[in-house]
Order: structure tokens, then sequence, then C-alpha cells
């Protein structure tokens, strides 16, 4: 195939989206927008699984931090009712109003293709190694169907799979505990509705949750509510630190009210003694016993007795399909490289992200990109809103509109928490300069090739890494 005639059929192929959530959703719309065809895989057999598997859950953002504008200008010219703005809906009203509506437009849904997991990339005719004609390739899309497996070809790969259904485990070093695939009929990751359809799972039993995030809190919560109707329901919850300010959050300094809320009602709950509490508790391992399961931690705490566990230690990014890809990942987030220092949890709480595009989410590989919760690694502050406006920056630039690309706007809602609080800051110099104390000004960093590798060069930061 000559360069001329792939340069060609590069132009008349579509672009894949990997992810039928809001994100890979908002990027088919954008693309349809800019006139590019999306082919769009989902792995599961209808749209947005992964909300759907926490469809009781009510979200922090209001509806207005939850919309993407290209979708919504294709949903308005059908007639679509636009919600209350300032309304918080739950994971399920969001499906049901919002992206199954978009996913069933015409413009949207020849381009979906659901219980199609996309389980390999590639480029045609070129593995990892092989450089000379490489960015003249088209990628080569590998999926599991209920047929069975078969190959696509795309110009660009939009990666918006995300990393809900990648729990990280219980085990405080990063690998299951020892004993937790054995016991694994007795423990649920995530956020299960423990209210509904799980309610007999947990009722009437002596349950412990693991981990200090918001999924853990609201867990928590959901427990105490149970007890109330099942009041011989025992809860236990472990945390690897100890340091509360950070896990009960900004209350009402916190940018989003439903987010500060429920470090509140955490707090309350905390308080009232109605669960028992566990700092600085790694768990090692997890082994049955007569009386149920004893959960030990490295340094020796046990708790036994336990007869259900809930893991909400959060998520990582399934990074097997893109073996065959260049791609350039920090070496701990495995977040895109570039917004590491923007996110690093060890440094950064506040959940502000400065603004980043089609620049900032580039890999070696060239068209292809990381978008939304995945291009975060395993950093826990991505919200929606960025999802957004980082596929609309990428698409911008596939097709050749770089002073749009390049204009990236970004305003979100902070914590009103950031790590230097815990060392006894000042909160009117914090709330001057900014969450972390940090000015919110766009970093300087930018991409550069070198013997034809992508190098991202970073600036200084005050938070360092």
């Amino acid at each position: 195939m000559d360069s001329q005639n792939t340069n060609q059929n590069l132009s008349t192929l579509p672009v894949a989206v990997i992810g039928a959530g809001p994100v890979g959703l908002a990027a088919a719309a954008h693309l349809v927008q800019r006139g590019l065809t999306p082919l769009v895989f989902e792995a599961s057999a209808d749209i947005a699984a992964n909300f759907a598997s926490f469809a009781q859950v009510k979200l922090f953002s209001p509806w207005r931090y939850n919309l993407d504008k290209a979708a919504v200008a294709l949903l308005k010219k059908h007639h679509w009712s636009e919600p209350n703005l300032d309304d918080i809906p739950t994971a399920g009203e969001m499906i049901r109003h919002y992206l199954e509506p978009l996913a069933k437009l015409p413009e949207i849904a020849p381009h979906i293709k659901t219980a199609s997991k996309v389980v390999a990339l590639s480029r045609l005719e070129a593995n990892k190694v092989k450089t000379q004609g490489r960015d003249q390739q088209p990628f080569v899309i590998r999926v599991e169907t209920p047929q069975g497996q078969e190959e696509f070809l795309a110009q660009a790969i939009l990666d918006a799979s995300g990393t809900w259904n990648q729990p990280n485990p219980m085990g405080s070093n990063g690998l299951p505990a020892l004993g937790e695939e054995a016991l694994k009929e007795h423990i649920s990751y995530g956020m299960p509705d423990i209210l509904g359809k799980f309610k007999p799972q947990f009722a009437h039993k002596r349950v412990l949750v693991v981990g200090s995030g918001h999924s853990a809190a609201g867990n928590l919560i959901a427990l105490s509510q149970l007890a109330e109707s099942a009041p011989d329901t025992q809860i236990f919850w472990a945390i690897r630190g100890e340091n509360f300010t950070r896990i009960f959050g900004g209350g009402s300094a916190d940018g989003l009210p439903a987010r500060g809320a429920l470090g509140q009602r955490l707090k309350a709950l905390k308080e009232s003694g109605q669960l028992t509490l566990y700092t600085q508790f790694n768990t090692q391992q997890l082994t049955s016993t007569a009386n149920g399961i004893a959960v030990v931690s490295h340094n020796g705490q046990r708790i036994e007795a336990i007869d259900e566990m809930i893991v909400s230690t959060g998520s990582r990014p399934n990074l097997t399909m893109n073996r065959e890809l260049r791609i350039q990942l920090d070496a701990w987030l495995e977040s895109t490289e570039a917004l590491a220092p923007l996110i690093d949890p060890n440094d950064h709480s506040c959940g502000t992200v400065r603004p980043h595009g089609y620049q900032e989410l580039a890999h070696p590989e060239t068209n292809y990109y990381m978008v939304g919760a995945k291009s975060y690694g395993r950093a826990p502050n991505f919200l929606m809103a960025t999802g957004y406006e980082q596929v609309r920056s990428i698409v911008d630039a596939l097709v050749g509109d770089m002073q749009s690309a390049n204009d990236v706007q970004l305003d979100l809602p902070q914590t009103g928490v950031c790590n230097s609080t815990f060392e006894g800051s000042d909160a009117s110099e914090l709330q001057q300069n900014g969450c972390c104390g940090i000015k919110p000004t766009k970093p300087a960093h930018h991409l550069v090739v070198r013997q034809n590798r992508l190098v991202v060069v970073k600036p200084i930061y005050s938070v360092h890494r």
C-alpha cells in the first residue's frame, strides 16, 4: 500500500471510541458535530455499563457539570428537554434522561457497537517496534463479539474505557491480600446497591468497609441507613491512614455542596459510635475461621468475625489492550504522563486540574488518546467536565482547527481541602492563593519530539512530586 493511497484511506476511516459512557458518547457527539464518523465500542450489552453498576448513587455534581455541550446541541435538535441545571442526578437518572437519549439519536445510534469488547490495539502491518511509515498506517482494533473476534480499522482512537471495572484489590501493597481470591464470594468492590438489590447480602451481618474515599463514605452511610431497619447489622471501617481532615473534606468550603455534605455525614457517623473504626490498617491477609472471616493488618491488628466486605480502594486502568501501542505513562499513577504532576494524590487533593487538551493527552503513538478517567490512571479526582473538554480539544485537533484545540477552558469546583491544610496552613491564605496554595494558571509544559520519541517537558511546580 503506497503512502498516497494509505493517506487517502485514513481520511475515510472512522475514529474509534472505546467505551459508551459519558465521555465516550460525548466524543461521538463532537466527532459528528465536526463531520467525522465515530465508531463506538461498548463491552457490555448496554451503554454506560459502569454507571449502571452504581445507578442508585447520587452524583456530587449538578447537571450543569454533567452535560457535554456538543451532546446537548444534538439532543436539542430532536426536542430533548434539558433538566434543571442545579439539580443533582443519580447515576441512573444520568443514564435515563441523558445518556440513553443521546445514544438513540439517529446521528449516534448507527455508530455504536454494544457487546463488543476491545481486547487489543495495534497498527496495520506494524508492530510496536516498527517506525517507518507508522503514522500513515491505520489503527487495528481487535474486538470480542458474540460472533467471535473481529478486527476494525480506524484513523484515530479515543480510549474512554475508564477504570471503574478494574477495582484496586484489598491489599495495601497494590496486590490482592492473601486469601482475597479464595474469599471473593464475600467481597464486593466499588459501590454495591446496599439498600436495594444487595440488601439481603448485608442486612443482619457484620460488614467491613475498606477505603477512605467518597465511595467508602457512601457505602458506610448506606450501611448506617440499613442498620435502622436491621439493627443487628454491625459496621466496621478500616483505613490505611488516620488523618480525617482529608477524609471528611472541606464541608461548606467545597465547591460541590453535595460532596462537602457527604464528608460531614461521614464525620457525624464516626462520632455517633455506630461503627467500629480501625486506623493505620494495611490489609495483608484474610482467613476463614469458625466465626467468620479474620482480616489481618501488616502491623498485627485483627478484625474478627466479619461476614461481608466492601472494598472501596479506588481503581486502575486496563492497559492490556495497549501493549502494541507506543504509549507514555507516568511511572506510578499510570496516567497520561503530562497530567501526572497536576493530579498526583500524593501532593494534590483538591480535584482541581489546570486546563489541558490534546497536547497534554498525546502519546508517541500519533492520534491515540486516553481520555476520561483512564487518562488519570490511578488518580481518583476525575470529574466528567474534564473529560468533555478533553474530547472537544482532541476532536478539534483531528480536524485541524488548532486554534480551537488550543483554547482549552476548564473551570472545576474545588474541594476546599488541600494537603497543605494538613500541616496547619491558614485557610484565608489558601482561599487567596487557590487550592493547594497554587494560583490556578495553565502550566507551561509542552511536548517535543526527540529522536522519534515524544518527550513531555514539564514545568516546576510549587507542589513537588
